[in-house]
């Protein structure tokens, strides 16, 4: 069946196609210990094949279809079970240690067992130190943007200054931050500040430089101040540039803020949880702080995502989507 075949398919066809690689998931599930021998069968060698056939066939046919804008989450969650169960497949078959590549389901248990724990790391480094940081640090650059449009001989000063930030190793200033302002978040925080205010800068100018020369004299023919324009048109103009920039800054704060408490925290925290686990060779607890990092992150991505097709639904970027 081609794509254009599959346009306009209804919902429930998306939900057999679900169904059928759930129940492709379930048939073919090994045990630890399958094979004393270490060899796998050649039946389910072919049995694996035929399951990864499958597999391949319900992701295209759900990617296929359109006229929803779910599909496209169906599609993402359906790959991702698939990736999730050859994982456990291929750890159980070839019996790796799980030190080295602990099975999804070890560290499921282990996010249940822990997850008193993992909450109290989530709040010190998301709601704390990621949060906060990624706040000022947006803020600021788009503030010092807005400032270097307003009076263009700042960008002779300010811009080579807020590059020079931007090239700072994050395994040099997280020490000194340390050292400024204790072992609590705080100074996590000024670390994420420096790593996302020279984006937000460089995508603020460059999106108050998106408005047309045309729509700019119109409005000056209008007799608007510098201010009404940035108002009413240069920051409307603006808007995907800064939310790329939103959306860069929250994966950067949250690898920022994991990394800056490697050098000093409090007994609390993703990156604390992640190098002392990781040091006792506790590498499912050290996964489940993985998860957590990562599942944090594609929820904001995803979270920003929405935002900017509320705000800027009428730009033609936005609207392609």
């Amino acid at each position: 069946m081609s794509t254009t075949a599959t346009r306009g398919a209804p919902w429930w066809l998306a939900l057999a196609l679900a169904l059928t690689a759930a129940a492709g998931l379930g048939w073919l599930m090994p045990e630890a210990g399958s094979f004393d021998d270490g060899v796998v069968p050649w039946g389910w060698r072919l049995a694996l094949l035929a399951v990864l056939g499958l597999a391949g066939w319900s992701v295209r046919r759900v990617a296929a279809l359109d006229g929803r804008r779910w599909y496209g989450t169906a599609t993402a969650a359906l790959a991702g079970l698939w990736v999730l169960y050859f994982w456990q497949v291929g750890v159980t078959l070839f019996d790796v240690p799980k030190v080295l590549l602990p099975a999804p389901s070890w560290i499921g248990g282990m996010l249940m067992d822990r997850w008193d724990t993992l909450a109290g790391d989530f709040v010190q480094t998301v709601l704390k130190s990621v949060l906060i940081g990624w706040a000022l640090g947006s803020g600021l650059g788009f503030a010092v943007g807005v400032a270097i449009d307003r009076a263009p001989f700042l960008q002779r000063g300010l811009l080579p200054l807020a590059s020079l930030t931007s090239t700072i190793p994050l395994v040099a200033v997280a020490p000194i931050m340390v050292m400024w302002f204790g072992f609590e978040w705080p100074s996590k925080a000024a670390v994420v500040v420096l790593m996302t205010f020279f984006p937000m800068l460089v995508s603020t100018l460059a999106g108050l430089q998106a408005a047309g020369k045309l729509e700019r004299e119109l409005m000056h023919s209008y007799a608007a101040s510098y201010f009404r324009t940035l108002r009413d048109l240069r920051l409307p103009m603006a808007m995907p540039f800064i939310f790329s920039a939103l959306k860069v800054n929250a994966t950067l704060a949250l690898i920022g803020a994991i990394v800056a408490e490697f050098f000093g925290s409090p007994t609390v925290g993703l990156g604390f949880r992640i190098s002392t686990e990781a040091a006792r060779m506790n590498m499912g607890l050290v996964w489940a702080a993985i998860v957590v990092a990562a599942v944090t992150g594609s929820l904001a991505y995803a979270l920003l995502v929405q935002l900017e097709r509320k705000i800027a639904f009428w730009h033609p970027s936005v609207r392609s989507r």
